[in-house]
C-alpha cells in the first residue's frame, strides 16, 4: 500500500483549531481588564473598579415585579418568536414616536435584540461581503473592528481627535476607502469619549452615505443617559434617513439592565430582514418574559430614568471636581456615565493604568484598548458609589 503523505496540520492536535479569524482577534478588553480585577481580589486587595460600565444600581423594582409575573405563565416558556413580541414591537415604536417623533412600522422597521451588542455584532454578517470596507470610530467600541473581521470585512479607522469634538472627520477619509465602504459605525453619545453629535453631523453623514451608497449603523446605546438638560438626537430625526440607516437601542445602561439582554435596531426594512435572517440561525430569541419587562420599562420608566440620571450627574460632579483638583484638567460630559481623561505628561494611557492599578488598587480603561488614536487617554466609569468615587481620587492625590 501507498503512505499518504499531508502537509496538513495535524488534527489531532486541539492547539490548532482555532479559525484565522480567531487569531486576528486581542483579548476582549474588557475580559482581560476582569480577569486582572479578579487577581487582586483574590490577593486581598480593596479594588476600586472604575473599567467596564456596568451599573452598580440595580434593575427597578416596576421592572423586576414584571418579570416575575411573566416568568410564572407558562405559555413565555417556550421558544419565542424570531422578530419578538408583537407587543414589544408596537411598544418600541410608541416610544420612539413619543421620544423622537418619528413613525416605525412595528412590524418592518423594528428588530428586538438579545441586547444592541448581540445585533452590532451581527449586521456585517448580514450585509459585509469579504474585503469590503467597514469604516469604524477610533477610538471606539471594540465589537465594530471584531465584527467586521468576523465577517471577513476590512476595518477602516475614522480618527475621533479632540479638534474635531471627537467627531470624525467625514473629508479626511480617503476616496478610496469611500468607495468600497459597505458600512460606517457611529456611536453618539459616544463611549469611549462621551463626545455628543449634532443633528447637522448626522445630515452630513447622510449626504456622504447617499454619495458612496454604504450604510451607516448608528449606535445609541446611551441616548438616554443625558445630563443638566441635554437631549441626545436620533439620526433618523434628520430626514430621509430610512433609506439606507438602522440606529441600535439598549435597555442595558438606560434601566441598569445590563445582564438582562434586550435592545432593539430600528431603521431601514431591507437591512433589518437580513440582519433577522442571520439571527434567526443563530438564536432563538429574547426570553418572552424579558420581553414583558421592557414593555413595562419603556412604557413606565421615564421618570425613573431622569431620577436615574440625576444620580450619574452627581458621581460625574465629583469625580471631575477632584480630578481637576489634582490638576488633570478633565471636562464634564453631558451624556453616557463615562469620563474620558487625558493623562499626564510623562505617561502613556498603558503606564498610567499600570500604576493606578498597582500602586492604588484602581481598576481604568487604557484609552488605547479602544483603538490607537484612544493612546494619551485613560477612561472611567461612573458606576461606583459617591464614597468610593471619592476615595478613588483620594488615592489618586497619595500617588508621586
Amino acid at each position: 500500500m501507498k503512505t499518504i503523505i499531508s502537509n496538513k496540520k495535524n488534527k489531532t492536535d486541539v492547539s490548532t483549531v482555532a479559525s484565522e479569524r480567531i487569531g486576528k482577534l486581542p483579548p476582549y478588553l474588557f475580559a482581560e481588564i476582569d480577569r486582572l480585577k479578579r487577581e487582586l481580589l483574590k490577593k486581598g486587595k480593596d479594588i476600586i473598579d472604575l473599567g467596564v460600565g456596568d451599573p452598580d444600581l440595580p434593575t427597578p423594582k416596576f421592572i423586576i415585579e414584571a418579570l416575575r409575573e411573566a416568568a410564572g405563565d407558562p405559555k413565555n416558556h417556550r421558544y419565542a418568536l424570531d422578530q419578538g413580541l408583537p407587543e414589544f414591537r408596537n411598544t418600541i415604536a410608541e416610544w420612539f414616536q413619543n421620544r423622537y417623533g418619528i413613525k416605525l412600522d412595528p412590524n418592518r422597521e423594528v428588530l428586538p435584540l438579545i441586547g444592541s451588542k448581540e445585533g452590532i455584532g451581527h449586521l456585517p454578517l448580514a450585509i459585509v461581503n469579504p474585503r469590503d470596507v467597514v469604516l469604524v470610530p477610533n477610538p471606539g467600541y471594540p465589537v465594530y473592528q471584531s465584527a467586521t473581521w468576523f465577517a471577513g470585512g476590512t476595518p477602516v479607522s475614522m480618527p475621533l481627535l479632540p479638534e474635531n469634538q471627537f467627531l470624525p472627520d467625514l473629508g479626511s477619509i480617503k476616496e478610496s476607502a469611500l468607495k468600497r465602504a459597505k458600512l460606517m459605525y457611529l456611536n453618539y453619545p459616544n463611549n469611549p469619549t462621551g463626545a455628543c453629535a449634532t443633528k447637522q453631523f448626522f445630515k452630513e453623514v447622510l449626504r456622504v452615505s447617499k454619495q458612496y451608497g454604504f450604510v451607516v449603523c448608528h449606535d445609541a446605546a446611551y441616548n438616554e443617559m443625558t445630563y443638566e438638560g441635554y437631549r441626545a438626537p436620533s439620526i433618523f430625526e434628520v430626514s430621509g434617513t430610512k433609506e439606507r440607516v438602522v440606529e441600535f437601542h439598549s435597555l442595558s445602561k438606560t434601566f441598569n439592565m445590563t445582564g438582562w439582554r434586550v435592545g432593539f435596531a430600528v431603521g431601514n426594512e431591507h437591512i433589518l430582514r437580513c440582519l433577522a435572517k442571520v439571527k434567526s440561525n443563530l438564536d432563538s430569541g429574547i426570553f418572552q418574559a424579558i420581553q414583558w419587562s421592557a414593555i413595562t420599562a419603556l412604557r413606565d420608566g421615564g421618570d425613573w430614568v431622569k431620577k436615574n440620571c440625576a444620580i450619574y450627574e452627581r458621581r460625574r460632579d465629583i469625580l471631575i471636581s477632584g480630578l481637576n483638583e489634582i490638576g488633570w484638567k478633565v471636562e464634564k460630559p453631558k451624556a453616557t456615565f463615562y469620563v474620558w481623561i487625558p493623562v499626564p505628561a510623562g505617561y502613556t494611557s498603558s503606564r498610567l493604568t499600570a500604576k493606578l492599578l498597582e500602586e492604588a488598587n484602581l481598576v481604568v480603561t487604557p484609552g488605547n484598548g479602544f483603538g490607537t488614536y484612544g493612546e494619551g487617554y485613560i477612561r472611567m466609569s461612573l458606576t461606583i458609589h459617591e464614597s468610593r468615587l471619592s476615595e478613588a481620587i483620594q488615592r489618586i492625590k497619595n500617588l508621586r
